[in-house]
Protein backbone atom coordinates (compact mmCIF):
# COMPACT_ATOMS: atom_id res chain seq x y z
CA UNK A 1 0.00 0.00 0.00
CA UNK A 2 1.28 3.44 -0.98
CA UNK A 3 -0.29 6.72 0.13
CA UNK A 4 0.56 9.96 -1.69
CA UNK A 5 -0.87 13.46 -1.12
CA UNK A 6 -3.04 14.74 -3.97
CA UNK A 7 -2.71 18.47 -3.25
CA UNK A 8 -1.60 20.98 -0.62
CA UNK A 9 -5.24 21.65 0.28
CA UNK A 10 -6.54 18.14 0.96
CA UNK A 11 -6.65 14.54 -0.20
CA UNK A 12 -4.39 11.51 -0.66
CA UNK A 13 -4.20 8.69 -3.21
CA UNK A 14 -4.07 5.06 -2.05
CA UNK A 15 -2.45 2.54 -4.39
CA UNK A 16 -1.83 -1.18 -4.13
CA UNK A 17 -4.88 -2.65 -2.35
CA UNK A 18 -7.41 -5.13 -3.71
CA UNK A 19 -10.90 -4.16 -2.52
CA UNK A 20 -12.55 -7.32 -3.85
CA UNK A 21 -10.94 -9.22 -0.95
CA UNK A 22 -10.96 -8.59 2.83
CA UNK A 23 -8.29 -6.11 3.94
CA UNK A 24 -5.86 -6.82 6.77
CA UNK A 25 -6.49 -5.12 10.14
CA UNK A 26 -3.41 -2.88 9.87
CA UNK A 27 -4.48 -1.79 6.37
CA UNK A 28 -7.92 -0.79 7.66
CA UNK A 29 -6.38 1.14 10.56
CA UNK A 30 -4.04 2.97 8.18
CA UNK A 31 -6.89 3.92 5.84
CA UNK A 32 -9.00 5.27 8.70
CA UNK A 33 -6.23 7.38 10.21
CA UNK A 34 -5.23 8.82 6.83
CA UNK A 35 -8.86 9.62 6.07
CA UNK A 36 -9.01 11.84 9.16
CA UNK A 37 -5.64 13.42 8.33
CA UNK A 38 -6.33 14.17 4.66
CA UNK A 39 -10.18 14.51 4.75
CA UNK A 40 -10.35 12.66 1.40
CA UNK A 41 -8.92 9.41 0.08
CA UNK A 42 -8.87 8.24 -3.54
CA UNK A 43 -8.73 4.45 -3.48
CA UNK A 44 -7.49 3.27 -6.88
CA UNK A 45 -9.53 0.20 -7.79
CA UNK A 46 -11.20 -1.79 -10.50
CA UNK A 47 -15.01 -1.46 -10.80
CA UNK A 48 -16.72 -3.08 -7.83
CA UNK A 49 -20.17 -4.65 -7.59
CA UNK A 50 -22.71 -2.88 -5.32
CA UNK A 51 -22.14 -5.58 -2.69
CA UNK A 52 -18.33 -5.19 -2.83
CA UNK A 53 -18.70 -1.42 -2.66
CA UNK A 54 -20.99 -1.75 0.37
CA UNK A 55 -18.46 -3.98 2.12
CA UNK A 56 -15.67 -1.46 1.45
CA UNK A 57 -17.79 1.45 2.70
CA UNK A 58 -18.61 -0.49 5.88
CA UNK A 59 -14.95 -0.38 6.89
CA UNK A 60 -15.32 3.37 7.47
CA UNK A 61 -18.79 3.47 9.05
CA UNK A 62 -22.43 2.48 8.63
CA UNK A 63 -23.91 2.99 5.14
CA UNK A 64 -27.53 4.13 4.94
CA UNK A 65 -30.14 4.72 2.26
CA UNK A 66 -30.54 7.98 0.34
CA UNK A 67 -33.68 10.12 0.47
CA UNK A 68 -34.49 9.53 -3.23
CA UNK A 69 -35.65 5.93 -3.44
CA UNK A 70 -35.58 5.70 -7.24
CA UNK A 71 -31.76 5.62 -7.13
CA UNK A 72 -31.46 2.64 -4.80
CA UNK A 73 -29.82 -0.57 -6.03
CA UNK A 74 -32.51 -3.25 -5.98
CA UNK A 75 -30.33 -5.74 -4.08
CA UNK A 76 -28.31 -3.35 -1.89
CA UNK A 77 -30.54 -0.33 -1.16
CA UNK A 78 -27.79 1.44 0.79
CA UNK A 79 -26.01 1.82 -2.55
CA UNK A 80 -27.41 4.29 -5.07
CA UNK A 81 -26.70 4.33 -8.80
CA UNK A 82 -26.18 7.90 -9.97
CA UNK A 83 -26.45 8.46 -13.71
CA UNK A 84 -25.59 12.10 -14.46
CA UNK A 85 -25.14 11.51 -18.21
CA UNK A 86 -26.70 13.87 -20.75
CA UNK A 87 -28.80 11.64 -22.97
CA UNK A 88 -29.94 14.52 -25.22
CA UNK A 89 -28.76 18.04 -26.01
CA UNK A 90 -31.73 19.49 -24.13
CA UNK A 91 -30.83 17.60 -20.94
CA UNK A 92 -27.54 19.48 -20.59
CA UNK A 93 -27.88 22.72 -18.59
CA UNK A 94 -27.37 25.92 -20.56
CA UNK A 95 -25.17 27.29 -17.79
CA UNK A 96 -23.51 25.51 -14.83
CA UNK A 97 -25.75 27.39 -12.39
CA UNK A 98 -28.74 25.54 -13.82
CA UNK A 99 -27.39 22.28 -12.34
CA UNK A 100 -27.40 21.66 -8.59
CA UNK A 101 -24.34 19.43 -9.01
CA UNK A 102 -22.24 22.48 -9.88
CA UNK A 103 -23.03 24.30 -6.62
CA UNK A 104 -20.71 23.89 -3.63
CA UNK A 105 -22.36 21.67 -1.05
CA UNK A 106 -21.96 19.12 1.72
CA UNK A 107 -24.19 16.09 1.33
CA UNK A 108 -27.59 15.91 3.01
CA UNK A 109 -27.05 18.81 5.40
CA UNK A 110 -30.86 19.16 5.46
CA UNK A 111 -31.00 16.10 7.72
CA UNK A 112 -30.88 16.09 11.53
CA UNK A 113 -28.02 13.59 11.35
CA UNK A 114 -26.13 14.37 8.11
CA UNK A 115 -23.71 11.76 6.76
CA UNK A 116 -20.23 11.99 8.17
CA UNK A 117 -18.79 10.84 4.85
CA UNK A 118 -19.69 10.07 1.24
CA UNK A 119 -18.21 7.35 -0.96
CA UNK A 120 -18.43 7.71 -4.75
CA UNK A 121 -17.26 4.96 -7.11
CA UNK A 122 -16.84 5.60 -10.84
CA UNK A 123 -18.10 3.02 -13.33
CA UNK A 124 -18.22 5.19 -16.46
CA UNK A 125 -16.64 8.61 -17.00
CA UNK A 126 -16.84 11.12 -19.90
CA UNK A 127 -13.84 11.91 -22.08
CA UNK A 128 -13.51 15.41 -20.61
CA UNK A 129 -14.79 17.53 -17.72
CA UNK A 130 -16.96 15.80 -15.08
CA UNK A 131 -14.41 16.40 -12.33
CA UNK A 132 -15.59 16.45 -8.73
CA UNK A 133 -14.08 19.46 -6.97
CA UNK A 134 -13.46 19.79 -3.23
CA UNK A 135 -12.71 22.65 -0.82
CA UNK A 136 -11.34 22.40 2.70
CA UNK A 137 -13.64 24.24 5.15
CA UNK A 138 -11.46 23.34 8.14
CA UNK A 139 -8.43 25.07 6.70
CA UNK A 140 -10.53 28.02 5.54
CA UNK A 141 -11.90 28.42 9.08
CA UNK A 142 -8.41 28.26 10.58
CA UNK A 143 -7.30 31.11 8.31
CA UNK A 144 -10.04 33.49 9.46
CA UNK A 145 -9.10 36.44 11.70
CA UNK A 146 -9.91 35.80 15.37
CA UNK A 147 -12.49 38.60 15.32
CA UNK A 148 -14.43 36.84 12.54
CA UNK A 149 -14.19 33.48 14.31
CA UNK A 150 -15.70 35.02 17.44
CA UNK A 151 -18.54 36.44 15.36
CA UNK A 152 -19.34 33.11 13.69
CA UNK A 153 -18.92 30.76 16.66
CA UNK A 154 -22.32 30.11 18.22
CA UNK A 155 -24.36 31.15 15.19
CA UNK A 156 -26.84 28.66 13.76
CA UNK A 157 -28.17 28.32 10.22
CA UNK A 158 -31.34 26.79 8.83
CA UNK A 159 -30.76 24.01 6.30
CA UNK A 160 -33.64 23.13 3.97
CA UNK A 161 -34.20 20.50 1.31
CA UNK A 162 -34.74 23.50 -0.97
CA UNK A 163 -33.95 27.20 -0.50
CA UNK A 164 -34.55 30.36 -2.51
CA UNK A 165 -30.79 30.95 -2.33
CA UNK A 166 -30.16 27.98 -4.64
CA UNK A 167 -30.40 28.83 -8.36
CA UNK A 168 -31.57 25.32 -9.34
CA UNK A 169 -34.30 23.13 -7.88
CA UNK A 170 -33.69 19.67 -6.35
CA UNK A 171 -35.58 16.51 -7.36
CA UNK A 172 -39.25 16.47 -6.39
CA UNK A 173 -40.06 14.57 -3.20
CA UNK A 174 -42.85 12.12 -2.52
CA UNK A 175 -45.14 12.90 0.46
CA UNK A 176 -43.21 10.27 2.44
CA UNK A 177 -39.89 11.93 1.57
CA UNK A 178 -41.25 15.40 2.46
CA UNK A 179 -42.24 14.12 5.90
CA UNK A 180 -38.70 12.82 6.37
CA UNK A 181 -37.01 16.13 5.52
CA UNK A 182 -38.24 19.09 7.62
CA UNK A 183 -36.03 22.18 7.98
CA UNK A 184 -33.25 21.79 10.53
CA UNK A 185 -30.83 24.08 12.36
CA UNK A 186 -27.08 23.37 12.44
CA UNK A 187 -24.14 25.39 13.81
CA UNK A 188 -22.40 27.60 11.29
CA UNK A 189 -19.06 26.51 12.77
CA UNK A 190 -19.01 22.78 13.31
CA UNK A 191 -16.73 20.87 15.68
CA UNK A 192 -15.53 17.61 14.15
CA UNK A 193 -16.73 14.80 16.42
CA UNK A 194 -13.58 12.70 15.92
CA UNK A 195 -10.75 15.24 15.66
CA UNK A 196 -12.19 18.16 17.66
CA UNK A 197 -11.18 20.59 14.88
CA UNK A 198 -13.53 23.38 13.80
CA UNK A 199 -14.78 23.93 10.25
CA UNK A 200 -17.29 26.16 8.51
CA UNK A 201 -20.46 24.17 7.90
CA UNK A 202 -22.14 25.65 4.83
CA UNK A 203 -24.10 24.30 1.87
CA UNK A 204 -24.83 26.67 -1.01
CA UNK A 205 -27.82 24.58 -2.09
CA UNK A 206 -29.32 23.94 1.37
CA UNK A 207 -28.26 26.67 3.82
CA UNK A 208 -31.24 29.01 3.75
CA UNK A 209 -30.55 31.63 6.45
CA UNK A 210 -28.76 32.40 9.69
CA UNK A 211 -30.97 32.24 12.75
CA UNK A 212 -31.64 35.66 14.32
CA UNK A 213 -30.53 37.75 11.33
CA UNK A 214 -32.67 39.61 8.80
CA UNK A 215 -32.65 38.02 5.34
CA UNK A 216 -30.45 40.73 3.80
CA UNK A 217 -27.82 40.54 6.54
CA UNK A 218 -27.95 36.74 6.53
CA UNK A 219 -27.52 36.55 2.74
CA UNK A 220 -24.55 38.92 2.87
CA UNK A 221 -22.77 36.87 5.54
CA UNK A 222 -23.48 33.56 3.80
CA UNK A 223 -22.20 35.00 0.50
CA UNK A 224 -18.98 36.08 2.23
CA UNK A 225 -18.52 32.59 3.68
CA UNK A 226 -19.15 31.03 0.26
CA UNK A 227 -16.53 33.24 -1.37
CA UNK A 228 -13.99 32.57 1.38
CA UNK A 229 -14.21 28.77 1.53
CA UNK A 230 -14.05 28.29 -2.26
CA UNK A 231 -10.75 30.07 -2.81
CA UNK A 232 -8.29 28.20 -5.02
CA UNK A 233 -5.84 27.62 -2.14
CA UNK A 234 -8.41 25.43 -0.37
CA UNK A 235 -9.33 23.40 -3.46
CA UNK A 236 -8.59 20.07 -5.12
CA UNK A 237 -10.19 18.94 -8.41
CA UNK A 238 -10.40 15.19 -8.97
CA UNK A 239 -10.10 13.84 -12.51
CA UNK A 240 -11.93 10.52 -12.46
CA UNK A 241 -10.56 7.23 -13.73
CA UNK A 242 -12.85 4.21 -14.04
CA UNK A 243 -12.76 2.27 -10.77
CA UNK A 244 -11.77 5.16 -8.49
CA UNK A 245 -13.39 5.15 -5.05
CA UNK A 246 -13.40 8.54 -3.36
CA UNK A 247 -14.32 8.84 0.31
CA UNK A 248 -14.59 12.37 1.66
CA UNK A 249 -15.43 13.95 4.99
CA UNK A 250 -18.65 15.97 4.86
CA UNK A 251 -17.82 17.50 8.24
CA UNK A 252 -14.98 19.60 6.81
CA UNK A 253 -15.28 19.59 3.01
CA UNK A 254 -17.67 20.96 0.40
CA UNK A 255 -17.76 19.69 -3.17
CA UNK A 256 -19.15 20.45 -6.62
CA UNK A 257 -19.07 18.99 -10.15
CA UNK A 258 -17.76 20.37 -13.43
CA UNK A 259 -20.99 19.71 -15.37
CA UNK A 260 -19.65 20.78 -18.80
CA UNK A 261 -19.06 17.24 -20.12
CA UNK A 262 -20.17 16.00 -23.57
CA UNK A 263 -23.71 14.98 -24.46
CA UNK A 264 -24.08 11.25 -25.17
CA UNK A 265 -21.12 10.17 -23.00
CA UNK A 266 -21.89 8.20 -19.85
CA UNK A 267 -21.12 9.49 -16.35
CA UNK A 268 -22.19 6.80 -13.90
CA UNK A 269 -21.18 6.32 -10.26
CA UNK A 270 -22.21 4.23 -7.31
CA UNK A 271 -22.68 6.20 -4.12
CA UNK A 272 -23.31 5.57 -0.46
CA UNK A 273 -23.45 7.74 2.64
CA UNK A 274 -22.13 6.90 6.13
CA UNK A 275 -24.18 7.64 9.24
CA UNK A 276 -23.02 10.65 11.21
CA UNK A 277 -23.77 12.45 14.46
CA UNK A 278 -25.81 15.63 14.80
CA UNK A 279 -23.53 18.61 14.06
CA UNK A 280 -22.38 20.41 17.17
CA UNK A 281 -20.57 23.65 17.88
CA UNK A 282 -19.12 22.15 21.06
CA UNK A 283 -16.33 19.60 21.51
CA UNK A 284 -17.56 16.09 22.25
CA UNK A 285 -16.64 14.43 25.55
Amino acid sequence: MKIKPLSDALGAEVIGLNYTKPLKPHEITTLKSNFLDYHLLCLRSKPLTPKQFYQLASLFGTPFTETSRFQWDENVPQISRLDSSYKTKDSKPKTPKDSRLSGWHTDHSFKKFPPKATLLHSHQVPSKAGQTRFCNTEKSYQDLPEKIKLRLNGLKAVHSYDTIRAPARPPQRTPEEIAETPDIEHPLVRVHDETGNRALYFNAGRTDRIVGLERKESDLLLDEIHEHITQKKYRYDHNWSVGDVIIWDNRCLVHSVNVDYPVGESRIHLRTLLKGKRPSGQKQN
